[in-house]
């Protein structure tokens, strides 16, 4: 082979077709659009439109919320904390996080921070700094938990807590005070 043989596969490039070119080319005059209408003209975007019939997205009814105060935690049992260690993927120095855990490919989402449950056992001395619901197993084995949780707060434009938290806040310092006083 030499350079002045080289050349693309058979159908690697086509011409585009011309349009509009004579009626006798097949597509001449309206270009194979048809007639009138909002398909004929450019920039037609008419998904999920059904003719007139109620389209699928309006017949299917609606559910649920989205929160957007809501938690996220990624939720792992003791159990699968014991056999991350068993399998060397996990190791016991130091304080296990929930950076940790996330390195070692056993969470992977949790926004607010993990969850532990206490579903199965653990054998290992741990050091656990997670939002927990299984401190007593992980002390039992030796272990201890700090509990952690990252909620985030919404800061208006000048890096203030949101109305709904100030107001909160406020409400809580005079119940306090009512309270004391």
């Amino acid at each position: 082979m030499k350079l002045n043989e080289l050349k693309d596969n058979e159908g690697a490039r086509t011409s585009h077709t011309r349009v509009g070119r004579g009626s006798s080319s097949g597509l001449g005059k309206t270009c194979g659009r048809g007639v009138k209408g909002a398909k004929a003209r450019a920039g037609v975007s008419i998904h999920g439109f059904e003719g007139g019939q109620m389209p699928l997205y309006m017949r299917l009814p609606k559910r649920g919320f989205h929160n957007p105060f809501g938690t996220d935690f990624a939720v792992i049992n003791l159990g699968r904390i014991q056999a991350a260690i068993d399998s060397g993927k996990l190791s016991t120095e130091g304080t296990i996080t929930g950076e940790a855990l996330a390195k070692a490919g056993i969470v992977s989402h949790g926004k607010n921070g993990v969850r532990l449950l206490a579903e199965g056992g653990v054998k290992a001395k741990l050091t656990l700094e997670v939002a927990a619901s299984a401190i007593a197993a992980v002390e039992k084995a030796g272990g201890s938990v700090k509990t952690t949780y990252k909620k985030t707060i919404h800061m208006n434009k000048k890096g203030e807590p949101g109305k709904r938290v100030q107001r909160r806040n406020a409400a809580a310092e005079k119940r306090n005070s009512a309270a004391g006083g």
